[in-house]
């Protein structure tokens, strides 16, 4: 809970690449991250639920450590953790600072993930604001309603707050000019690792459907594992004005992670 008290009393907190601590639990969690799905138990994490990937011959994992939460691919790395989500915080804050004063602005977040992104950005926004999450897992959802959604403050609860269970592509091509922003922290970024479909998002196909649903001076966030110029590149052709900044994942701690900052003209 110390964790969420942290979060909702720094509105803005100041992103940079910070020191390495040797830190036991630190390093025992770096362990963790870089282990296949196999290997958890071995270390002492408990598999407490499991839930399948529409479209998918695998599932995601949620795995338990004392008071700490993971998300894995079977047979595959850990996707998110409760302990390490600066870079999921900055993917929110970072765009809505701009968009905050604009009148009922609305904003996509495609992949509830832990439900990180989501409370920073309800926390970012005035009470006029409303956020379409749009997540695959069914069953990501019902997690994040229950026992895990009390790790980023139950934002699924919040009146603001629209759920769309489904594919983030879908939603895109619903509307033209329907949000402020667009968040998108789907799979592993460009390089999608657990759902193939997923690519299109980052193709320039997907890009301009992005585009042409954002508002005048609207803004596409894209969190990803790494950077990748041939990524920025492609979203500069669709016509956006790209900025490209490195977040740690952990406070303290962690890897290096990309977000693009991609404005549409006014």
């Amino acid at each position: 809970m110390g964790r969420i008290g942290l979060l909702l009393n720094q509105r803005f907190p100041i992103y940079s690449a910070l020191p390495i601590t040797n830190v036991p639990l630190l390093l025992q969690k770096q362990v963790f991250m870089s282990q296949s799905s196999s290997d958890h138990a071995m270390q002492g994490w408990e598999l407490i639920d499991s839930t399948p990937i529409p479209g998918q011959a695998t599932e995601l994992l949620l795995y338990k450590l004392n008071e700490e939460l993971s998300i894995s691919v079977r047979d595959g790395g850990v996707l998110m953790s409760t302990w390490a989500h600066l870079s999921e915080d900055a993917l929110a804050e970072i765009p809505c600072r701009k968009i905050v004063n604009r009148n009922q602005p609305r904003v996509l977040i495609g992949g509830l993930g832990m439900g990180f992104t989501l409370t920073a950005t309800l926390h970012c926004l005035d009470n006029n604001a409303e956020v379409v999450v749009a997540e695959l897992v069914p069953g990501l959802v019902e997690w994040n309603r229950g026992a895990l959604g009390e790790y980023a403050g139950n934002p699924l609860r919040d009146p603001r707050t629209q759920v769309r269970v489904g594919d983030v592509a879908k939603v895109l091509r619903e509307q033209r000019q329907a949000y402020d922003a667009i968040l998108l922290d789907v799979d592993n970024g460009p390089h999608a690792i657990t759902r193939k479909k997923n690519n299109w998002l980052y193709t320039s196909d997907g890009l301009t459907e992005a585009y042409r649903a954002l508002r005048p001076a609207g803004i596409l966030a894209i969190w990803s594992a790494g950077p990748d110029r041939e990524f920025m590149q492609r979203l500069q052709k669709i016509g956006f004005k790209v900025k490209q900044m490195r977040v740690r994942a952990h406070q303290n701690d962690g890897n290096l992670h990309a977000i693009w900052l991609a404005e549409r003209e006014p």
